[in-house]
């Protein structure tokens, strides 16, 4: 019965468009031909612009039909819908997709990006909280069982007095904070059956400890915002590709990793020792674990320049200090060891953990000399020479079309005893003094410790003559339609 509800509720929304739209586990399928028609008569639709070969999209997918189906069930006027961006570029283009998979939210025709998580209850969460009041408005026990069974998080809010400053701050936050369901409770009678107390805020939930109550000392914005983001999360969060925006985007901003493989049993012997030592530093530092058995999870292991042989092990990681990296001094994952290992990072005892490969044997034998993280400063700050440096990555693109020509740079001054020209890996090696954020990168470092960025053409000539103009002579580089940007590094939820 409840299929054939949904199926007429859509049938229903393609007769008043004119047409029917065609659908896919109950998301609109739109394209050039009904795609305006659709937007500016629904009142609230979400539309993915996706690829078919894009891992992300194909790990949205189920995700976002069940989402669709809850709407659909619930009767909602919210819709879900999908474009195929590879085969409506045009209609990708007017909405400025640049990557996949992008989500827009349109209100009556009007689009904003969407900015929730990528599970079913989080783009419900989303829609909701931009479609209707900021908190759910709580008026019997029953109601209020009902909405803490239903969802895996939700705040209630118990406030007789709406107008009180607590409750204004509560509401006010309610709005802003996408992906949770807020309650407000204001019936006293309902408040006592609750066991709670007037003006209490309490986060329910379906793991670890169901009930939370807030405890701060102030309920200012951050504070608030902050619990409920660390008590919303396990406390200790498995990375994947559903939680990977939320691990990156929320307020904890240092992450302690824990590179586990499952396969081995590491998920059973360590989470459960390590959770007492992650729950007391929750609220400063966040405990992930990754499972390194994952063909997706390798990109994280060449980031922290790890090697298979070397898990069990942790790294802490500051988002905000240019994403630097801090290794333990031991291979311990004892619940002391990792205890202490945070301690020292909060106490300013730890030093990052550079990346450096091994200093190749002939890595002057060639006209393009090699550069790793120990030789860098010795050749590059040397006073009597003029050292132009390529930062690379081996998958990148515009590297590999530099190379020949690069190495012909390298032999044009081969012969020349005070310029030198030399390459450096940035994914491999990485400086306390330098960081790089796309490829390839190229520095000049003058005689005189000055560094030039080069931002011209990639030929020989200009290449040259920024080099024996001392970092005078680089030539404009050409507009982007002749010319593409550089690859940037993987972003965070990339990893």
């Amino acid at each position: 019965m409840r299929v054939l509800l949904i199926s007429v509720a859509i049938a229903l929304l393609g007769t008043v468009l004119g047409d029917e739209v065609p659908t896919e586990d109950n998301v609109l399928v739109l394209s050039k031909s009904n795609f305006d028609s659709v937007v500016s008569t629904t009142e609230f639709i979400l539309v993915e612009f996706y690829a078919p070969w894009c891992g992300h999209c194909k790990s949205l997918a189920p995700e976002y039909a069940k989402a669709a189906t809850k709407l659909a069930e619930e009767e909602s006027p919210i819709k879900l819908a999908k474009v195929d961006a590879t085969q409506e570029q045009d209609l990708a283009e007017n909405y400025g997709v640049r990557g996949y998979p992008t989500l827009k939210f349109f209100r009556n025709g009007s689009p904003v990006d969407y900015s929730g998580g990528r599970q079913a209850d989080d783009i419900i969460n989303w829609l909701k909280k931009k479609t209707g009041p900021p908190a759910v408005e709580v008026t019997s026990v029953e109601q209020a069982k009902e909405l803490i069974a239903a969802n895996p998080v939700i705040v209630f809010g118990f406030f007789p007095d709406k107008e009180s400053a607590k409750a204004k701050t509560f509401l006010g936050i309610a709005s802003v904070v996408d992906d949770q369901v807020f309650a407000i409770v204001q019936d006293e009678k309902i408040i006592k059956e609750l066991e709670v107390e007037n003006e209490d805020v309490v986060l329910f939930k379906n793991f670890e400890e169901p009930r939370v109550k807030y405890d701060g000392e102030s309920f200012d914005e951050e504070s608030f915002k902050t619990w409920v983001f660390v008590q919303s999360m396990p406390t200790i969060v498995e990375f994947s590709h559903e939680t990977a925006s939320k691990i990156f985007g929320g307020q904890i901003k240092y992450h302690l990793l824990l590179f586990l493989s499952k396969k081995n049993g590491d998920f059973d012997k360590y989470v459960e020792e390590l959770k007492p030592v992650a729950k007391n530093y929750r609220d400063r530092i966040m405990s992930v674990a990754i499972d390194t058995d994952e063909d997706d999870h390798q990109r994280i292991l060449e980031f922290f320049g790890m090697k298979k042989e070397e898990v069990p092990s942790a790294r802490l990681i500051a988002l905000e200090q240019d994403m630097a990296k801090y290794k333990p001094p031991t291979d311990e994952l004892s619940a002391n060891s990792v205890e202490e290992f945070v301690q020292s990072f909060f106490a300013g005892t730890l030093k990052q953990h550079l990346l450096s490969e091994d200093l190749p044997s002939d890595w002057a034998a060639k006209p393009v000399k090699v550069l790793v993280a120990t030789n860098f400063d010795e050749v590059v700050f040397d006073t009597n020479k003029r050292v132009l440096v390529e930062f690379y990555a081996p998958w990148c693109g515009h590297c590999k079309q530099l190379a020949p020509i690069y190495d012909k740079l390298g032999e044009h001054f081969e012969k020349d005893d005070d310029v030198v020209i030399a390459k450096i890996d940035a994914t491999a090696n990485e400086l306390e003094h330098t960081k790089i954020t796309s490829f390839p990168t190229i520095k000049l470092y003058t005689k005189d410790n000055q560094v030039r960025d080069y931002n011209g053409e990639r030929t020989l000539a200009a290449l040259t003559k920024f080099v024996e103009t001392d970092g005078e002579g680089a030539e404009p580089v050409p507009s982007v339609s002749e010319y593409e940007e550089e690859e940037e590094a993987p972003a965070r939820d990339e990893l």
